[in-house]
């Protein structure tokens, strides 16, 4: 999948446990485990807003796109 999530990047520079901002956030930590390691199929938009309010960042510091062979629509993906 194209894009990317830098969790563990902004964790390490706001010197925050994953366990700590999932208390923050309200979600469990095999989640945010999940989200972390760019297994999540999905995300929703509250989450992404509690997120950033507990990182004081933006989306886009937290999701990056990397074009790739992998930019191909997934059959479930077709509408």
């Amino acid at each position: 999948m194209p894009i990317r999530v830098q969790l563990d990047r902004v964790l390490f520079e706001r010197r925050m446990s994953l366990t700590e901002l999932a208390d923050r956030v309200g979600v469990t930590i095999a989640n945010l485990s999940i989200l972390k390691t760019g297994k999540a199929r999905a995300v929703r938009f509250s989450t992404l807003a509690a997120l950033c309010r507990e990182l004081d960042c933006q989306p886009g510091d937290l999701l990056t796109y990397e074009p790739g062979p992998s930019d191909e629509p997934d059959d479930d993906e077709m509408g």
